[in-house]
């Protein structure tokens, strides 16, 4: 009889230790995902694989798989009751098993549940798991990621969901594809990040995957986990900085995944009122519950060690820090002092930024929160959340609105441009304008433009060009470069053949521009949490919609002048205070024929004279194109 057809009792000393064993029970275990899962190993000179796996209320729970014929009576596991976890050592069984948990629930139904710590899962609807050893460690050499994630250095993330960026064959593109055509496309645009929206494990495509049933497993729908640590790695030796999307706030219902676990309400809240998200009708974590957090701060740790990611990007932060967010009256709990706020999902907030600043000096968090919830960018210690940027929603809803009125009206909204630097030094602010603002009806940004066509790319380019000025880091979806027609289609690939037109090519030369010019003038980034680093020009030209600011980097001559002019109207002889006298070049025109513009401009340069205007000690006479952005620099010091 072979060896794995026996019935499994354990073979020497448990798989989980004593110290295992209190770690779990206390929800303390660092790194859970060492002993919780499949694990291949070697017990008494016996090959095998160790399973273990948290349902404390289970009735009994049995290791199911292609290697006993998926029979339950084989592989039986035995529960540590002193923390919930039951364990069981299947000898013979090895990488590239399929393997589920036959799981007799306390409501006495049985299901076949997907392992939560699972590394691997199979391609389909079957939702089996793969044992496979966990990866090695990826090590970064030494201050890279701090020096590449520091807040005085330029950040530009590519925002990517990588099924539908190019489909080679109209097929969904796999990890080696991409490591060498998106890898070197997002560098060969400047980027310094890239972020890939969810790829954990999800069952139906069409979330993009941000309902993950597989919070360990990469998606088998772009290849093999060992494919996609070599993605990261091609990225790396790009010069690229690797984000990944993180969903902490909620999973689906799926009965084949977390959802009553064991039968009972276990990673969830058991009242509706606390555990349900109305949005998405999906279930939230129960935050009290320290298992419940040892699995996700073990799970945010793991990325960034096992893989090699450089930081996460939290989704849905506001959904976890109010109880009552979109929910009416009567319909939420209030926490212990009668309020709103979610005090456990703070905590458990505040524990992920703290473990990860301990354990992955560098890799950063950053969260998508769209409320005015103070400090969520300050530590841990001084009251805040610890988060180390924040998603500048406002900026961006204000930004576009602005942008999506007719020129004329402009001048009754100024304050749209310049409300947002009321507010730019309470956070450390990443500039968003991401897949959430391309999806559901919104249309393309291109369409949110006003104008003709000629007016809407104009409009884009100075859209682009005022953020990349704008104190905040950068961050753009895929096909933003392109000035995408239609909106994003998950279903599909991006609009490339609209680079054969040469008002298309423009806009991604201009966004490669951007990413360049910004990337080596520290004005532009080196002070952005700094209110030294910025200061307006002239934000009282209403009647022309005109702005002007400069951008100051920590050197004495390091200087960037931003003059914006936001209607279709040239302005001739247009008189502008600048820091300093002298020659003065003309970095950038969005109106530059090179991006399909008019090529209104100032021939390249121009000369500052000792005449004060808008408190500034010189000035010059300027050429304003049409709903155009300059970037004008000192080229002399006097």
């Amino acid at each position: 009889m072979p060896l794995h057809s026996l019935l499994t009792s354990p073979i020497g000393e448990p798989w989980l230790g004593a110290t295992d064993i209190w770690l779990l029970a206390e929800g303390r275990h660092l790194r859970p995902w060492e002993k919780l899962g499949a694990h291949p190993c070697v017990r008494n000179g016996v090959a095998g694989t160790a399973f273990a796996v948290w349902a404390p209320n289970a009735r009994s729970i049995s290791v199911v798989g292609d290697f006993n014929g998926w029979n339950g009576a084989q592989h039986v596991m035995h529960q540590q009751r002193d923390c919930g976890v039951w364990e069981a050592f299947a000898p013979g069984v090895g990488e590239g098993a399929l393997y589920k948990f036959a799981v007799h629930g306390a409501d006495g139904v049985q299901v076949l549940k997907t392992d939560p710590y699972a590394l691997r899962t199979e391609r389909g609807s079957g939702h089996a798991c793969i044992v496979m050893k966990l990866p090695d460690p990826v090590v970064r050499p030494a201050g890279l990621r701090e020096r590449a994630n520091a807040l005085d250095a330029p950040m530009a993330i590519y925002e990517v969901h990588v099924g539908s960026w190019r489909r080679p064959d109209g097929q969904l593109p796999d990890w080696d594809y991409l490591a060498h055509t998106l890898v070197p496309y997002v560098a060969g645009l400047g980027f310094t990040h890239i972020e890939l929206l969810p790829v954990n494990e999800h069952p139906f495509y069409g979330s993009w995957g941000y309902q993950p049933t597989g919070l360990y497993a990469p998606t088998a729908r772009y290849g093999t986990p060992e494919a996609f640590r070599s993605f990261i790695a091609t990225a790396h030796d790009a010069g690229l900085q690797v984000l990944l999307d993180w969903v902490p706030a909620h999973f689906p219902s799926d009965i084949h995944a977390l959802a009553r676990f064991d039968g009972t309400p276990q990673f969830e809240h058991a009242d509706p009122r606390e555990g349900v998200h109305r949005d998405w009708n999906t279930l939230i974590y129960n935050f009290s519950r320290h298992e419940v957090r040892n699995f996700l701060v073990g799970n945010a740790l793991f990325w960034i060690e096992r893989y090699g990611i450089d930081g996460l990007r939290v989704d849905a932060v506001a959904s976890m820090l109010y109880r009552d967010y979109s929910r009416p009256a009567g319909e939420w709990v209030p926490n212990r002092d009668g309020g709103r706020e979610n005090y456990e999902a703070m905590g458990f907030l505040r524990e992920v930024n703290r473990v990860l600043g301990v354990e992955t000096p560098g890799a950063i968090t950053l969260a998508e929160e769209s409320t005015a919830f103070p400090g969520v960018t300050a530590p841990p210690w001084n009251a805040g959340l610890g988060f180390n940027y924040k998603w500048n929603l406002g900026w961006m809803h204000d930004t576009l609105a602005y942008f999506a009125l007719d020129s004329i009206h402009r001048q009754h909204h100024h304050d749209r441009i310049s409300f947002a630097m009321m507010y730019a030094y309470s956070e450390h602010f990443v500039l968003a304008l991401s897949h959430d603002e391309v999806v559901h009806g919104k249309g393309s940004l291109y369409n949110k433009m006003s104008g003709d066509p000629w007016q809407k790319r104009a409009n884009l380019r100075a859209l682009y060009a005022l953020m990349y000025a704008h104190p905040g880091r950068k961050l753009l979806f895929m096909g933003s470069e392109l000035a995408q027609l239609r909106e994003w289609n998950h279903d599909g690939e991006l609009d490339w053949g609209l680079l054969d037109n040469p008002d298309h090519a423009g806009v991604q030369q201009l966004v490669r521009d951007l990413n360049r010019i910004y990337r080596n003038h520290p004005a532009l980034h080196a002070r952005d949490d700094e209110p030294g680093g910025f200061r307006w020009i002239d934000v009282e030209d209403r009647a022309q919609s005109v702005f002007s600011f400069v951008r100051h980097g920590r050197e004495g001559a390091q200087h960037m002048v931003v003059i914006c002019n936001l209607t279709p109207v040239v302005r001739h002889g247009y008189r502008l205070g600048v820091p300093q006298a002298g020659l003065w070049t003309e970095v950038l025109n969005t109106d530059s024929a090179y991006y399909a513009g008019s090529n209104v401009g100032n021939a390249g340069s121009l000369v500052a004279q000792p005449l004060p205007c808008h408190g500034q000690v010189a000035s010059l006479v300027l050429t304003l194109p049409p709903l155009g952005v300059l970037w004008l620099e000192p080229s002399t010091v006097s």
